[in-house]
């Protein structure tokens, strides 16, 4: 299954739909991102979110619930499904596309570097992971899950490995691909 998935987003990256993903995902950069953060902050009462910590317990995710309140914590829960199921979209969108693309050019067709295209999509699942944990701990609270509870964090902070890795990934094969042309132009 995951060959499928890296052999179709690497079928669907060209140059124009990698330049499509990346004008989307920076317009929702700029436009959307900033007044959802915004509208999610007053509704949480400024109170720490599950979804910019990198690392948080399941004592801390149960302080953050607490600091929302009962009207916090049906907004968060409605924004997970709205906002935060449309925005993993968008970044496995630019981050896969621009992925396969770069690492078409820095390696060959059969390269095992080429299902490198992969690490968005984990990204993506573990975003997703997270939205469905931290959703049911906001909708139980004060009630705990114990399977839930923990692994909230968890999923929380491999989310960020590999959407962090994406870049990384993503910066390494713009990287290669311009020392491997400057070497054949330099041959």
């Amino acid at each position: 299954m995951w060959i499928k998935v890296s052999l179709g987003l690497d079928k669907i990256s060209n140059g124009r739909v990698t330049f499509l993903a990346t004008v989307i995902f920076l317009l929702f950069l700029i436009l959307i991102l900033p007044a959802q953060s915004a509208k999610t902050r007053m509704e949480t009462n400024n109170a720490a979110s599950p979804d910019m910590s990198f690392f948080y317990s399941s004592g801390d995710l149960f302080q953050m619930a607490e600091a929302y309140g009962e009207q916090g914590r049906r907004a968060y829960v409605v924004t997970r499904w709205s906002f935060d199921f449309i925005f993993p979209l968008v970044y496995t969108l630019f981050l896969g596309t621009a992925v396969s693309w770069v690492y078409r050019k820095a390696f060959a067709a059969d390269s095992l570097w080429q299902r490198i295209n992969l690490v968005p999509v984990v990204g993506m699942l573990f975003d997703y992971c997270e939205n469905v944990t931290t959703s049911i701990v906001m909708l139980r609270y004060p009630e705990h899950t114990a399977v839930v509870d923990t692994l909230a964090p968890v999923f929380t902070m491999v989310k960020w490995v590999f959407v962090g890795g994406s870049f990384l990934v993503l910066f390494a094969g713009i990287g290669l691909d311009l020392w491997r042309r400057i070497q054949k132009r330099n041959a």
